[in-house]
């Protein structure tokens, strides 16, 4: 790794020890890390990729700056090229200044005086970024015998023990001895953050901290972060794509672009009022989870350009709507916009983008479809699939030769739901709550299945044989989560999309004509047909995989996670591809996913799942609107809103620990171990939860409302299973935080 700015070895001038009882007691207004022209290069056999280009930031304690953007932007890279990580072929120019001593160009050895002591790391994927073969107390042990080699080995188990036990861990003293894999998801991340603020550095980088994890998980990291920084007063670079996130946790943004920040500035200015053409198609391709009124999302059509040559002209030219000729005559730079000196964009219109300017005005979003089903009833539609009592256990053995069984893992216990043609009904839940199973059984269709399944009128309790197995296939298709995966990369897409044709028995020319019509159907040039998946985007695969799945006409589509593994703004197309089809063909959708704001935009009902039983069930506007079951309630409290003000303010419900063992599922209300309600509530009633399973019961109207409305009231579309849903959160789970002088509104 090369520099133009190299500096000597470090001066550890005050340890770790002594900072640890004057954390956040920096001068105001002293940057603790100061980037500047910030390049970094990668000699490839194509060419030189200008990953990073250009980069300068003051990061003052106790603040939080945000980095976001699409994959490919350069935000990780610049991460890892502030903390000196990157291979040794990579070129890196500029200046890195840590409390103004300069780190780039130092060796390897002297860059390790400063990484886990003054410049801390949490990377994204926790499993892969600890020690397999040692304890977690070995590895936090080992961060502090390195910066404080006089520390005593007592001295370095109390503060592992404070560690864990600040992050939420519990029982710390025990978990000392665990290994990383006997830990979820979540509770490694904790570990990983514990460790990088075990010297209470300066600088906390988070490189995606909570993409991996579950919605609930990833509000109790959150937590942990915000935490750590209060006690540590750390600077923090937040790494994500998750608009949410940033919103509620940073003080200032940098926008990202092919390598370079093309806007900057405080979170409000950036939200509220954005300069960027870039950023407003980011912000207005996000759905919203607090959001019921149907809108189609903005999609930014395009890829971000190969950076093997660096742009000449800006960068966003060829995906911008509002692109003119003066847009090719240089890359702009960043600018001080007409209102603020501190907010700053890379755009030569940026002060005609102020005030009144909606996204809508630049972007242009598709209209809301209409499908011929809106206008009929519910219970008038015909049924498309029905679930009646389906159960899926798993029996646990042990033993080699002689096996015996000792317990049973109910994976999927009694669900019952129906979907009506036209309808988009959504399976949400933590991980290991049984979304999955649920689709594997649908699939499965064997007679020797534990409760029924419908598909368009046949049973599976009638489905002994091929020809009537093949009929239900064709009745029902499926796109997977992962689009790259899903696709055979030896087959053109013209094999590709063959195949279910010609199992369906239709000649050649039928099919070469129905593949052009699916082609167009779902937005790809059909002429395109002979290409491999490789050479398509990963929105464009994703389109692939959804024309294969509308192939033989299905009136069912099973979404696994569709978008889960797309950038926002590739996510945004998708999502609108996947309510134009539906309008069109009158389809309906079985959607499983974890975002939820995903789920409310696109989803006419929604089942919330919970250790293999659904918990709550209805319309998606009246669950997400009144939540009755605490679980829900958790749940869409967890998710972030891409509103600062608002995501500053509201409460969020923090549960405790993780997913219980579905081995070891708690009698009684299997949600009782982590119910925010039951812990508020007196003896008596907690008595009731822990022995009695509550059932899915709809809330009848009150006599009030109904002599009110002088009339019977019809029963709303919502069913929950809870004894107490208009119970008090108990006070020790419900978190506000208050927002800061420089973030008061």
């Amino acid at each position: 790794m090369s520099s133009e700015t190299t500096t000597g070895a470090t001066d550890p001038s005050q340890s770790t020890v002594e900072r640890l009882h004057v954390a956040g007691l920096h001068a105001p207004g002293d940057a603790v890390l100061s980037v500047r022209d910030l390049n970094v290069r990668f000699n490839t056999e194509n060419g030189v990729v200008h990953a990073v280009r250009g980069i300068d930031f003051d990061l003052l304690p106790g603040r939080t700056l945000g980095i976001v953007g699409e994959s490919g932007s350069g935000k990780s890279v610049t991460s890892l090229a502030i903390m000196g990580l990157l291979a040794p072929t990579a070129e890196v120019t500029g200046s890195v200044r840590l409390k103004g001593r300069e780190l780039l160009g130092l060796s390897d050895k002297a860059m390790c005086e400063y990484r886990g002591n003054e410049l801390a790391m949490v990377f994204q994927d926790p499993l892969s970024s600890l020690t397999p073969v040692f304890t977690v107390g070995t590895q936090i042990i080992e961060a502090l015998t390195i910066h404080n080699p006089t520390m005593s080995k007592k001295a370095k188990e109390a503060r592992a023990v404070e560690l864990l036990a600040m992050v939420g861990i519990p029982s710390p003293k025990d978990r000392l001895k665990a290994f990383p894999h006997e830990f979820s998801g979540g509770m490694r991340q904790r570990v990983m953050i514990a460790i990088a603020i075990a010297n209470n550095p300066r600088v906390l980088i988070a490189d995606e901290p909570t993409t991996a994890l579950d919605v609930t998980i990833q509000a109790q990291v959150l937590e942990v972060l915000h935490k750590a920084q209060e006690e540590t007063g750390a600077a923090v670079v937040m790494i994500t794509h998750d608009l949410g996130v940033v919103a509620g946790m940073a003080d200032d943004i940098m926008v990202m672009y092919a390598g370079k920040p093309v806007e900057t500035g405080a979170v409000d200015h950036i939200y509220y009022n954005p300069r960027m053409p870039y950023t407003m198609g980011l912000l207005g391709a996000v759905p919203r989870v607090d959001v019921a009124e149907k809108s189609s999302l903005v999609p930014i059509e395009g890829m971000p350009p190969n950076l093997l040559q660096a742009p000449t002209g800006c960068s966003f030219a060829p995906r911008c709507p509002l692109a003119s000729d003066a847009c090719l005559d240089g890359e702009p730079a960043l600018a001080p916009v007409a209102d603020d000196g501190l907010h700053r964009a890379a755009c030569i219109k940026s002060d005609s983008l102020g005030g009144t300017v909606d996204v809508h005005d630049v972007f242009a979003a598709p209209p809301v479809p209409v499908s011929r089903f809106d206008a009929i009833p519910r219970a008038e539609r015909a049924t498309v699939l029905q679930l009646t009592d389906v159960r899926k256990h798993f029996p646990l053995t042990r033993g080699a030769l002689i096996k015996r069984r000792i317990g049973t893992v109910k994976a999927v216990d009694g669900l019952s739901f129906d979907i009506r043609e036209g309808e988009c009904f959504s399976i949400v839940g933590e991980s290991g709550s049984g979304k999955t199973t649920t689709l594997l059984e649908i699939m499965e269709f064997h007679p020797d299945q534990d409760g029924e399944v419908v598909i368009g009128g046949l049973s599976n309790k009638q489905a002994a044989d091929a020809k009537t197995k093949g009929k239900m296939r064709r009745e029902l298709q499926m796109v997977f989560q992962d689009p790259t995966g899903a696709l055979d990369p030896r087959f053109t897409v013209y094999e590709v999309l063959a195949e279910p044709l010609q199992n369906a028995g239709l000649d050649r020319a039928a099919i070469k004509k129905r593949i052009m019509e699916l082609m167009k159907l779902v937005g790809l040039q059909p002429d395109h047909v002979n290409r491999f998946p490789n050479q398509f985007s990963g929105g464009q695969r994703q389109r692939i995989g959804i024309a294969r799945a509308l192939a033989v006409n299905p009136k069912l589509v099973v979404l696994d996670e569709p978008v889960s593994a797309l950038d926002v703004s590739v996510q945004a197309g998708v999502i609108n591809l996947l309510d134009q089809l539906r309008a069109e063909l009158g389809l309906s959708y079985l959607l499983v996913a974890h975002d939820l704001s995903v789920v409310r935009h696109i989803s006419n009902r929604v089942a919330v799942m919970y250790l293999g039983k659904i918990v709550e069930i209805g319309a998606v506007d009246r669950v997400f609107d009144n939540p009755r079951h605490p679980y829900t309630r958790a749940l869409l409290s967890a998710i972030p809103v891409p509103d600062p003000h608002l995501e500053r303010t509201r409460e969020r419900i923090i549960l405790q620990g993780d997913l219980p063992s579905p081995l070891q599922a708690p009698k009684g209300c299997n949600f009782a171990t982590r119910c925010p309600v039951f812990a508020a509530l007196p003896p008596a009633k907690q008595e009731k939860c822990l022995t009695l399973e509550p059932l899915l019961e709809a809330a009848a109207p009150s006599a009030a409302v109904q002599v009110l409305q002088q009339a019977p009231v019809p029963v709303p579309d919502q069913q929950f299973a809870c004894f107490y849903p208009d119970g008090e959160i108990d006070e020790d789970m419900l978190v506000v935080h208050e927002p800061a002088d420089h973030l008061a509104p």
